[in-house]
């Protein structure tokens, strides 16, 4: 089959989770014997920031990448974000979305197109796969005002809080207009699919858990370290918890904590604890060195206060049998609960009690490591991704009488 996976991040211009696991199931479905193309929108990546991606581009995996650039630049995804429609991009959009696809998988669509981009697939199936909770939230993650949990819904004022142009278009039909056009919506995980069918019970959604394409290799070793060696992965912002978890760190300085990512806090915190060395700001590392770090922590620690659909990281330190601690809030709780492979945890005081365990009870880090170890190879490897994410196509295509190829 022809695959086109439409997003707005793709890497290596990118930044979380989302693009990672673009490019895996893009990847995995040309090894499958598939055909893949992959539409992005470079410009959205420079909106947000003006330096040149760290890693390379790669070219050897049979993907053809199209990645759309503006001669105005940055006003394109500014001016889709505003309107809801693929103004300045819309013309590169419809040529090659207009090439005979099997299937069109839309991903973060916020700065391609926004909903009006999914009106544009020609595909006999179209897909959505909900990565962010931006259907359902202007900010993409709950975080209210710049500063809290959303407790209600108060959207116009938190967007000018926060800093973000007010959506219009999220008070007129075009929404749920453009979500009449997907055959099916593929959420990471039920807490997800949850909040969306919230909003619109009608929506067809099934829960598909993502999947890593880092190599664990041999099961990881528990062999408590000299020092305990804790590690963070993902964006360095106020609503991941970032400054209560270095607040923790800092009161217990014996412990290091090593943050892998970039963000708006980055600098400015890196700044603050320049003077110590046990929290360290790695910035942004390759995928072999990210494996590394995975196989040398004593845990994983996911402080996320605004819900995540999945937490691809929390499956990532299942693969090395590292554990992990993670704060309850959205998907990433139910992937702890599910296999067992860590603790979770609801107040920042929890947190340190949590630490001191797994420091000095090397057997309670050994069951945590092979519970989450068997929990990636029973649930989350690419082949059990793979062979239901075909299914539901298949299924579709025979709902809509259509010949599976």
């Amino acid at each position: 089959m022809r695959f086109c996976m439409v997003t707005t991040f793709y890497p290596p211009f990118h930044f979380g989770g989302d693009a990672i696991y673009v490019r895996a199931l893009s990847r995995a479905l040309v090894s499958a014997g598939h055909e893949v193309e992959v539409i992005h929108c470079e410009d959205a990546y420079r909106l947000a920031n003006k330096c040149e991606p760290e890693s390379s581009i790669s070219t050897d995996d049979g993907i053809i990448v199209h990645r759309l650039r503006s001669r105005f630049g940055p006003l394109s995804p500014i001016l889709t974000q505003q309107t809801g429609h693929p103004i300045l991009k819309k013309r590169a959009l419809e040529s090659i979305l207009s090439r005979d696809f099997d299937v069109t998988n839309f991903h973060n669509i916020s700065l391609i197109g926004g909903p009006g981009v999914l009106k544009m697939s020609l595909s006999p199936v179209t897909l959505y796969t909900l990565h962010e909770h931006w259907l359902l939230c202007p900010t993409h993650v709950f975080w209210k005002n710049r500063s809290k949990l959303c407790d209600k819904s108060q959207c116009l004022r938190c967007c000018l809080r926060s800093g973000i142009a007010p959506q219009f278009w999220r008070y007129t039909g075009l929404l749920q207009r453009a979500l009449s056009q997907v055959d099916a919506f593929f959420s990471p995980s039920p807490y997800t699919a949850k909040r969306h069918h919230a909003i619109n019970p009608a929506l067809p959604i099934h829960v598909l858990p993502l999947f890593t394409d880092i190599e664990p290799g041999k099961d990881r070793a528990n062999q408590r370290p000299s020092r305990p060696n804790f590690l963070y992965v993902g964006r360095i912002t106020a609503s991941k918890g970032i400054l209560s978890l270095l607040k923790t760190f800092e009161e217990q300085p014996e412990y290091t904590i090593k943050l892998i990512g970039d963000g708006e806090l980055r600098q400015p915190l890196e700044r603050h604890y320049a003077d110590n060395a046990a929290i360290q700001f790695l910035g942004t590392v390759s995928r072999a060195e990210l494996a590394n770090h995975y196989r040398d922590a004593t845990a994983v620690i996911l402080p996320s206060i605004a819900p995540e659909t999945f937490g691809l990281i929390v499956i990532e330190a299942f693969a090395f049998g590292t554990p992990v601690i993670a704060r309850d809030s959205g998907g990433s709780a139910g992937l702890i609960n599910t296999t067992g492979g860590g603790t979770v945890y609801r107040h920042d005081k929890e947190l340190s009690g949590i630490l001191h365990s797994l420091v000095t009870d090397p057997q309670l880090r050994e069951i945590l490591g092979k519970r989450g170890r068997s929990g990636f190879k029973k649930y989350f490897t690419k082949d059990q991704h793979l062979t239901k994410y075909l299914g539901h196509i298949e299924k579709i295509q025979k709902t809509k009488g259509i010949d599976a190829i």
